[in-house]
């Protein structure tokens, strides 16, 4: 088993038991925060678990999978994604996900914590790592036999584990799996790393900022708010999240909230005077303004199932 679940908080209904959550919890002797298969012997090995029958679920670190061979269906954030040959399944922490039953797919599976990456690559990747990064990427065509190929290495590497001594293993996973991200993040279609971001002391604000993003969006909307929980000027923090995510604060803060609000809306099945309530708005007039402004659908509308524009 590659996951195990998590009981979620008692005060949290977002994370209640119809989407729970998962953390990272490889086989015994799996270490440092990441785990290399493949998808058909993640298949093979869950019999029927999870698509039978289909099961939200969210989980605490990044699966990336690469599809080498048929075809893949997964839903992320309500949405069914088909995933082809040289195309890239990336789910992120928070996202709601659903399997569909087993098909045809084959390619390496690579599950992995955020603190596995290092701080200076964690910054280079933000845009990528970001909640509204790209669920599906497809490399450009000179990157895709290197890709596969890093991929492969990863892959072997972590099932010979005892052949070196662990602190090189790992530096060798870690190596190979921040290549094989930095150069995903050249896909088109992704948010540019850009020489902003790359030669800028992160002083890890922005770090904090998502961190602290994660735990308060419900309840502290205003870049003002974290900046005070952070003990640093707004525009110190404002300056932080634009060379990270080329995004303001309050654009970051709006968009954890809307992400928030359609999985309660579309997976939790909640209704709009419940998001409102639980992510801090004043009224069910004044989420449903904001919703949408952002997606052109009124939160009833999306809740039917009228979305066809994807997050």
């Amino acid at each position: 088993m590659m996951v195990g679940k998590r009981q979620p908080a008692p005060d949290d209904r977002a994370a209640s038991a119809e989407v729970p959550l998962y953390g990272f919890q490889p086989p015994v002797g799996t270490p440092f925060g990441l785990e290399v298969s493949t998808v058909e012997d993640f298949f093979a090995q869950h019999d029927d678990w999870p698509w039978n029958p289909p099961r939200p679920g969210r989980a605490t670190f990044h699966y990336l999978i690469a599809v080498t061979e048929g075809e893949l269906l997964h839903d992320v954030d309500h949405l069914t994604r088909t995933v082809a040959p040289g195309q890239w399944l990336w789910v992120r922490p928070g996202h709601t996900q659903c399997w569909h039953p087993p098909g045809t797919a084959r390619g390496p599976f690579i599950l992995f914590e955020p603190d596995v990456l290092t701080p200076a690559i964690a910054r280079l990747l933000a845009p990528l790592t970001s909640h509204e990064a790209p669920a599906v990427l497809s490399p450009h065509p000179d990157d895709a036999a290197w890709l596969h190929q890093t991929a492969l290495q990863l892959l072997d590497e972590h099932r010979k584990l005892g052949r070196r001594p662990l602190g090189i293993h790992h530096a060798l996973r870690r190596g190979l799996l921040e290549s094989l991200l930095l150069r995903l993040a050249d896909a088109p279609g992704t948010t540019a790393t850009g020489a902003a971001t790359a030669g800028a002391p992160r002083g890890d604000t922005y770090g904090r900022f998502a961190d602290a993003l994660e735990l308060h969006f419900r309840e502290l909307h205003r870049a003002a708010d974290y900046a005070e929980l952070l003990g640093c000027s707004v525009r110190t923090l404002s300056r932080a999240a634009r060379d990270a995510t080329g995004k303001g604060v309050r654009d970051l803060i709006g968009e954890r909230r809307l992400l928030e609000a359609r999985r309660l809306l579309g997976g939790a099945r909640w209704d709009a005077r419940s998001v409102a309530a639980h992510l801090g708005f004043s009224g069910t007039a004044n989420f449903g303004r904001f919703f949408r402004d952002r997606t052109g659908l009124t939160p009833a509308a999306f809740a039917s199932g009228e979305d066809t524009a994807g997050p």
